[in-house]
């Protein structure tokens, strides 16, 4: 009878056992929505109203660290923002969004969303889009020309972080011009140089301009550099 019993658990395991799944991957999906509450300016150019049937380039802006999860205002410390408010004039649209969190990344797909949003609904030729960013928004930058490597027209990046894999995947017929300083301590001219000599390698149209004694505040010589707008306007996309 103990002998019986005992046959009749072990076949009753073993049956349990058959039962189950072989694997324990179960195959399922989900759908995310991410929301994000960006900030921003929109510089028009003095002609823009006078102009109704003209169609302008738009260059998008992107900061750096220090003026992150701050007020708007903050964005007129440097770069474009800074030479607007000190009656400078462009002849293109500037669009200068606000990062939010102050120590998080750039939302990249936010921002262009964003951008998306202000080309829609004004006179913007999307052949001719730009992007620049400084120090963090530098590394947003090279973010965004990855994501979106048929959307940009020029690519001007000042003291940015560059991961290297990035080169891979940025369009060869996108012209970029790479600012840093030498004695930058808070993000190494490595960063550029390697990026630089891989992009070169490659077979991109770069240009790297390198401020001997500068430390990480090159975006003060860089975005006084005329002939940066000169070459923004220059640039067009054939696709």
């Amino acid at each position: 009878m103990k002998k019986s019993l005992i046959l009749l658990c072990c076949t009753i395991f073993f049956q349990s056992c058959a039962a189950q799944p072989k694997t324990h991957l179960i195959e399922a999906s989900v759908e995310t929505v991410t929301k994000e509450k960006l900030d921003y300016y929109l510089y028009f150019p003095q002609d823009y109203a006078s102009s109704p049937k003209k169609k302008y380039a738009i260059l998008l802006f992107l900061h750096g660290g220090g003026e992150s999860g701050d007020t708007l205002g903050a964005l007129k410390k440097n770069g474009p923002p800074k030479l607007i408010v000190q009656g400078k004039q462009f002849p293109f649209l500037i669009l200068a969004p606000q990062n939010p969190h102050q120590k998080k990344w750039w939302n990249t797909r936010a921002v262009n969303q964003l951008l998306d949003s202000v080309v829609a609904n004004n006179r913007v030729d999307k052949q001719r889009i730009y992007l620049t960013g400084l120090s963090r928004g530098g590394g947003a930058a090279w973010e965004m020309a990855v994501q979106y490597p048929e959307k940009f027209a020029a690519l001007a990046v000042v003291c940015g972080m560059a991961p290297l894999p990035y080169a891979a995947w940025i369009d060869k017929d996108m012209p970029i011009w790479v600012f840093h300083g030498e004695e930058d301590r808070s993000i190494p001219i490595s960063e550029s140089e390697k990026m630089v000599e891989r992009l070169n390698v490659m077979g991109h149209d770069v240009q790297f301009t390198r401020y001997p004694g500068v430390g990480h505040d090159s975006w003060v010589k860089a975005y006084a550099t005329e002939e940066l707008y000169e070459w923004f306007e220059e640039q067009k996309r054939n696709n």
